[in-house]
């Protein structure tokens, strides 16, 4: 996405946030399903005007989601999956991060359970002494 671990950071941030609005969601689900398009073309599919398409597709742009291309008097917006490639693969580190903590404190619980059984195995009598 971008060099160094803060700007990584940031286009996470800015992939996130573009697609943080249902608008933008489905203009990708659009491009996605058609392959390319136009800003006309997408707001048939859109209860907005083209204008707002356009504002939508610039953020989307500015994310590294689509990539705009011009073809004679029209521009043909496309897919441009490595910003979302890039995204998904630092959710899925942070889930395998919680992944990892998570079992760690079964772990723990469950090491806390058994000490605690043999604590009450070994006071209620239940077992003879060694």
């Amino acid at each position: 996405m971008t060099d160094g671990p803060r700007g990584a950071v940031e286009a996470v941030d800015t992939v996130l946030t573009a697609l943080a609005d249902p608008t933008r969601r489905r203009l990708l689900e659009l491009l996605a399903a058609e392959g390319e398009a136009t800003a006309t073309t997408l707001a048939g599919h859109l209860p907005v005007s083209r204008q707002a398409v356009v504002k939508h597709l610039a953020v989307l742009d500015t994310a590294g989601l689509v990539r705009g291309g011009r073809i004679g008097r029209e521009v043909r917006y496309t897919v441009r999956p490595a910003a979302l490639d890039a995204t998904a693969q630092w959710m899925a580190s942070l889930a395998a991060d919680w992944d990892r903590r998570l079992a760690r404190i079964k772990q723990v619980a469950e090491a806390a359970e058994r000490e605690s059984r043999a604590d009450r195995d070994g006071r209620d009598g239940s077992h003879p002494p060694r």
